[in-house]
């Protein structure tokens, strides 16, 4: 027995004094932890709001004041018109907006008569919702949060005003997807997850192996410049990826029915771009990894977690805590997934995906810059 516990204690001892296991073993569970509890949440919070309010009264005031005041809601812009909203919209800088009727506090107010008692030709005020359902979880909590908050309103004005108070007529028009279809969502999405998955795991494991039989540096050898070696190998990739792009786009709209609302051409320009930045993705892990077991490790284990935690394919982002809104910015697949959305759903120009078609094309240029240098940089 006491040998036993000598192995024992002497096994502590080996892990104890080792950092790197220690970080493994105490710091993995910790950063899970953290990162999975406060970025995996169902809650909307942060909702980007607009608002229209032609009467801009005290009623009104006081309704977009409980709204931006609750954690569900963030006001970001007041309209000058209803139909500014559209273009907020498809450039994806709100995912709600409350349009109040004219002469809000008056319809609200208006009674004749003895105090006390309501106005039976005028019976309330008219409040209209436009909610995003491009993400039908999100928009309907969201319409569900913003007529509770008017219901709480009107219930305290019957308690302490002695005026006749109409009732506050919320209407909802879901946008984009009104069937509230969840398809709608989680296409755009899949898309996402599977181009970067595949076109990583492809080149990575392509390279990879060439390096492990040893006939990459057979090739290298040839008067051909590594740089062209490389490509050319990405070509096919490229092209496979494309074709894979077309039947993911024909099963998605003759299979599960989602259309294609904006122009295909922007559409497969914008997937094109995500493909070069999956590619490059693949080459960078082929640069560090030198066997074909570890490439699928960490193109598919490695690539896979923070797509669908930090891509808002599956928990929206603006629930997230700023730090992770930061973090998801580093992954690719958000502004893919993003930017398919907008094309896809609501049928948005390229004027409106400037930001994710720029940041895709950056992306593209550092990551297959740097992984050239080291990929070439390693095997000479």
């Amino acid at each position: 027995m006491k040998q036993f516990l000598s192995f024992v204690r002497k096994e502590f001892y080996h892990i104890f004094r080792d950092v790197r296991t220690m970080l493994i073993i105490i710091g993995i569970p910790v950063a899970q932890i953290l990162i999975i509890g406060f970025a995996v949440s169902t809650d909307v919070k942060n909702v980007r709001m607009a608002v229209y309010d032609p009467s801009n009264d005290v009623s009104t005031q006081q309704i977009i004041h409980r709204l931006d005041a609750s954690e569900s809601f963030q006001l970001v812009r007041m309209l000058r018109s209803p139909e500014e909203a559209e273009e907020l919209f498809k450039a994806g800088k709100i995912n709600f907006a409350v349009i109040f009727s004219e002469h809000f506090n008056e319809n609200l107010y208006h009674f004749q008569g003895i105090a006390g008692q309501a106005s039976n030709d005028n019976y309330g005020a008219a409040v209209q919702f436009l909610v995003d359902a491009t993400d039908p979880n999100q928009g309907t909590v969201a319409s569900s949060y913003a007529a509770s908050i008017i219901g709480d309103y009107q219930q305290e004005l019957m308690q302490t005003s002695h005026l006749g108070i109409g009732v506050i007529i919320p209407q909802t028009q879901m946008l984009y997807n009104p069937g509230l279809r969840s398809s709608y969502n989680f296409v755009p999405g899949l898309m996402g997850f599977i181009l970067i998955l595949i076109c990583a795991m492809m080149t990575s494991i392509a390279i990879v192996r060439e390096k492990e039989t040893g006939t990459m540096e057979v090739l290298l050898a040839s008067p051909i410049k590594p740089v062209y070696i490389v490509l050319a190998k990405m070509t096919p990739y490229f092209v496979i990826s494309w074709f894979i792009l077309i039947v993911i786009l024909l099963m998605s709209v003759f299979i599960l029915g989602v259309p294609i609302s904006g122009n295909l051409i922007v559409l497969n320009f914008f997937s094109l771009i995500f493909i070069v930045v999956a590619l490059g993705l693949g080459l960078l892990i082929s640069s560090i990894v030198n066997t074909q077991v570890a490439a699928i490790l960490a193109s598919g284990m490695g690539l896979m977690m923070p797509i669908m935690i930090f891509s808002g394919m599956l928990f929206p982002i603006e629930s997230m805590p700023v730090v992770l809104q930061w973090v998801s910015g580093i992954v690719p697949a958000r502004w893919y997934i993003s930017g398919v959305r907008k094309v896809m759903i609501e049928g948005a120009g390229i004027s409106h995906i400037w930001t994710e078609l720029l940041v895709l094309v950056g992306m593209a240029t550092l990551i297959i810059g740097v992984s050239l240098k080291k990929f070439k940089t390693r095997l000479e």
